[in-house]
């Protein structure tokens, strides 16, 4: 199974690409995850992956804890699924159109995040979420 995460925007931040580098790096050790930053929302819709289960991170989205996020991917994997694709829309949020298309809907709180720290709060909870399903020390 790939991990994809689709933002609009880049981390002009080097601070926080940093730490996001690090979780995806992190990650990659167990999964391939990928990082797609498009320029605006008709370029996301454009790279949603085919086939892909489709989570919309959102306000008003499931409030998953990290538990429950690493069964839900584990189950893909146990699955066959090929592709999960998390979506991170820009300053506005993401298109209705887009959200319309996800199988799930996902918010990592119920504060209002910047879309670039979701990003990176997504790229830490994907990081342990994987060392939960690997039985790794890092998620207590």
């Amino acid at each position: 199974m790939k991990i994809v995460v689709l933002a609009v925007g880049k981390m002009r931040d080097r601070h926080m690409a940093a730490i996001c580098d690090d979780y995806v790096a992190r990650t990659r050790r167990h999964v391939p995850v990928e990082i797609v930053e498009v320029d605006d929302d008709d370029a996301l819709a454009r790279r949603l992956p085919e086939r892909a289960e489709l989570i919309a991170l959102e306000p008003g989205g499931d409030a998953w804890t990290t538990a429950e996020l690493a069964k839900h991917l584990e189950g893909r994997m146990v699955g066959g699924a090929k592709t999960i694709a998390f979506l991170i829309g820009g300053a506005l949020g993401l298109p209705p159109a887009v959200v319309k298309k996800a199988s799930r809907r996902l918010s990592l709180s119920n504060l209002t995040l910047p879309h670039r720290l979701a990003r990176v709060v997504l790229c830490e909870q994907l990081y342990r979420a994987m060392s939960i399903i690997r039985g790794e020390p890092y998620h207590h």
